[in-house]
């Protein structure tokens, strides 16, 4: 995989795949609101996204709206989270974002970066999922497995998912960011683990390093 390969050819060629594989991406986080979505993707943290999907009904049951969070306390919203993990940290802050988003927004989920990478608990990634996946603006959330996958595939040579997103942003077209970051995280559950992976047995490793494809 070390060929002096052309990334463009890698890049049409993964993209292609990625849509032979995944025509269709529905997010994986079960959501029916931007306000809903954003508290499940900091759920998401250091979490699989089944396992979300298991706690957040019990938790929307109670407070579905910022309005309805803030009437929780923290140790119960915290009580409800604990198998996401990080519960200390993620119930303090989907109590204090809830004030916030009430305080300076009208209760409602900001559609600016600046705003959401404002509030407490929402990193850059978190943001860029809500701003792709609940407004349908252009992104590129990069987290730990796209990363992984962007560095095997050498379509990035990034230290880190800063990097990482930047080169993939090069490497695809804008109208394609929000569908195929979706496609990158489901192929590599299904074919290209970080474990146990046979690069061989892969739909994109076995041809990414070939010569012959890409010369």
């Amino acid at each position: 995989m070390n060929y002096r390969l052309s990334k463009k050819k890698k890049a049409e060629f993964v993209a292609k795949q990625l849509e032979k594989f995944y025509p269709e991406t529905p997010i994986p986080l079960d959501h029916k609101d931007p306000y809903t979505l954003l508290i499940a993707v900091l759920l998401s943290a250091q979490c699989t996204d089944e396992r979300v999907n298991k706690i957040t009904p019990l938790l929307f049951a109670k407070a579905d709206t910022p309005q309805e969070m803030i009437n929780l306390s923290v140790e119960e919203i915290r009580e409800i989270i604990k198998p996401c993990g990080l519960s200390p940290q993620k119930s303090k802050a989907i109590f204090d974002l809830s004030h916030i988003l009430i305080d300076k927004h009208n209760g409602e989920v900001p559609q600016d970066w600046e705003a959401l990478e404002a509030l407490p608990g929402v990193g850059h990634k978190t943001a860029s999922v809500v701003m792709s996946q609940a407004f349908g603006v252009p992104a590129f959330p990069v987290d730990t497995h796209i990363h992984r996958l962007a560095n095997r595939w050498t379509l990035s040579t990034g230290k880190n998912v800063k990097k990482t997103e930047e080169d993939l942003k090069r490497m695809f077209k804008k109208e394609t960011w929000n569908k195929i970051h979706l496609q990158i995280i489901f192929f590599g559950r299904e074919y290209c683990p970080a474990r146990g992976h046979n690069a061989e047995e892969c739909p994109i490793c076995s041809v990414i390093g070939r010569r012959d494809m890409f010369s």
